[in-house]
């Protein structure tokens, strides 16, 4: 029997992932899971979806049953860590307990930036981040009559599509989704708000929130006023990284991490949005905030655990849901210097294939998931193909796969 001890510090769904992967891999060692919420770890995608608009419940947002943590013996422990001791290896707890490790997951995940303006502290001004913060939101929209989203990312634009009523959404950027989409998608995405019924304004800044205690307005940047009662603030994220700092760990846009996912402690390891670690697809240091991200670190980090070192090299992809309009993501964007929109753009199922140097490096489908599906098989294969390969096949991704496989029959 082992008498190993494993910490994960954050029970979201990196943290909960590493835990559960331990026990699969057959880990027979301690594994405590520390989370600073109650109850069992939960997911959050669906709080800016079906968990809002009260499709979904409690029981529809948990990770697993309660019972799977005590057949499973992983021990929760409610609570907020409040420093590492790296040469003893144990953490503290707020309440002032210690727990001692012998490896040690720091799952912390990020925060919502704030906004910094006047009037960003009244009532009425809200984030989404926890299910506690949906609940607030729910309630807030049923009483509300003007409704202004500082943000057009994900979940700025998740919550106008699920909202249930015409919302007001202010970007800053000159586009939608700018951090993470082609301006193909950009633009789709406007006009699928815009004929939604919100209003979508780009370009443009947030000076001040005005009110007496709740807030009553949103002043531009270039002097408008818009009336709301209700303001929700998505202005992205920053990683939690207080703790390793704290313990003198590397931090550089996240928990700096090698292609093990491993620090510069070799008892410590940081996933998920916490950790900024050399990823092979954008051949660059990078931070991800994505479930599939958290899900596979999870996984990479019990397997380096249990004995089975390995390096990083997930495929990463993305998916949005809003209200008859579902993206999907595969691949790293940065960089790219080539787009081929392939499928029915004026029905709103079509895809962006974009290129670097003339090899693909990612696919954006919109309502067309055999695309996402084909594009993740071609990323997991070598060479990707390039410019001309697919241009051959017209850009049909399975057409190309077929191409593909009849090429490597006949060789």
């Amino acid at each position: 029997m082992s008498t190993e001890t494993v910490l994960v510090v954050g029970a979201g769904q990196s943290g909960f992932q590493t835990a559960a992967s331990l026990r699969d891999k057959g880990f027979a060692g301690r594994v405590v899971l520390i989370g600073d919420e109650p109850g069992v770890p939960y997911q959050r995608p669906p709080l800016s979806k079906a968990y809002l608009e009260g499709a979904a419940g409690d029981e529809q947002l948990r990770l697993r049953p309660e019972d799977f943590f005590a057949e499973k013996d992983i021990r929760l422990v409610p609570g907020r860590v409040a420093g590492i001791d790296r040469t003893a290896a144990r953490v503290r707890l707020a309440d002032g307990s210690e727990l001692g490790y012998d490896h040690l997951v720091l799952a912390t995940g990020a925060r919502n930036r704030s906004l910094p303006v006047p009037g960003a502290d009244l009532d009425g001004v809200l984030m989404l981040r926890t299910r506690d913060d949906a609940d607030r939101l729910r309630a807030s929209l049923a009483a509300a009559r003007d409704v202004v989203v500082i943000g057009g990312g994900f979940i700025g634009l998740e919550f106008a599509a699920h909202a249930g009523r015409p919302v007001t959404v202010v970007e800053a950027q000159d586009r939608l989704l700018a951090r993470v989409a082609s301006p193909e998608i950009s633009e789709f995405f406007a006009e699928h708000h815009r004929a939604a019924g919100h209003t979508v304004l780009l370009g443009t800044g947030v000076s001040a929130l005005h009110g007496a205690e709740c807030v009553e307005s949103v002043e531009l940047s270039d002097g408008r006023r818009l009336p709301a009662d209700l303001v929700v603030v998505a202005v992205g994220v920053l990683p939690e990284t207080a703790l390793a700092e704290q313990s003198g760990l590397d931090v550089a846009n996240g928990v700096v991490v090698d292609e093990h996912l491993c620090t510069g402690d070799p008892k410590i390891f940081a996933i998920g949005d916490c950790a900024s670690f050399p990823c092979v697809q954008a051949d660059a240091v990078t931070r991800l905030e994505s479930v599939q991200n958290a899900v596979d670190q999870g996984r990479s980090v019990a397997a380096a655990i249990t004995g089975e070192r390995a390096r990083y090299d997930s495929l990463p992809w993305f998916w949005t849901d809003q209200t008859g309009a579902k993206l999907q993501i595969a691949g790293i964007l940065a960089a790219a210097d080539r787009t081929e929109v392939t499928g029915d753009r004026a029905a709103g199922r079509f895809s962006v294939l974009s290129f670097r140097n003339d090899v693909l490096i990612a696919v954006e489908s919109v309502n067309r998931p055999p695309d996402h599906i084909a594009a993740r098989r071609l990323f997991t294969a070598e060479p990707r193909p390039s410019y001309a390969d697919l241009e051959a096949d017209s850009f049909d991704l399975k057409a190309h796969l077929r191409t593909r496989a009849a090429v490597s029959t006949q060789g």
